[in-house]
């Protein structure tokens, strides 16, 4: 069993490091998604690319990276929701532009337009040389508390 921090009162007091906690045992984990920063335009992230995470061609799943920017999108739009209820990703379109076999890959996610019922996350993929290795968008549903 892990040593989970206690819940904020408020998803506005999560910090980075908080995030990275909350996601032990889950899928994020095993990727080893850490979360940089976290808040309600911006979430960053980043993991170290190992083998595996390869597909037989011997690069960077294109699963890790659908993963990791529906994971920061989500974020960054419950983040911008607040405890008006959860956002669900409704859909999560994908491009990768180039192949990524060793080192970090940093990711970050702004929101592009916020409604009463929906958003749209831009999220961007970096290697340590900043070059774009992929690029996504994430739309969510915003789900109100139910009385």
């Amino acid at each position: 069993m892990t040593d989970k921090p206690l819940a904020p009162t408020s998803i506005g007091e999560l910090t980075p490091e908080m995030m990275t906690k909350y996601s032990e045992g889950t899928f994020t984990d095993l990727i080893g998604l850490r979360f940089t920063e976290v808040g309600p335009d911006r979430v960053c992230g980043e993991w170290v690319v190992k083998p595996h995470l390869y597909q037989p061609a011997g690069i960077q799943n294109g699963g890790v990276l659908c993963t990791v920017i529906e994971s920061l999108a989500s974020t960054g739009g419950q983040f911008w929701y607040g405890d008006q209820g959860n956002v669900v990703g409704v859909n999560n379109n994908t491009d990768f532009l180039r192949a990524a076999s060793d080192g970090t890959l940093r990711a970050e996610a702004t929101p592009i337009h916020r409604g009463r019922s929906q958003q749209l996350w831009q999220v961007v993929v970096t290697d340590e040389q900043d070059r774009l290795i992929a690029r996504g968008q994430v739309r969510l549903a915003n789900l109100p508390k139910r009385s």
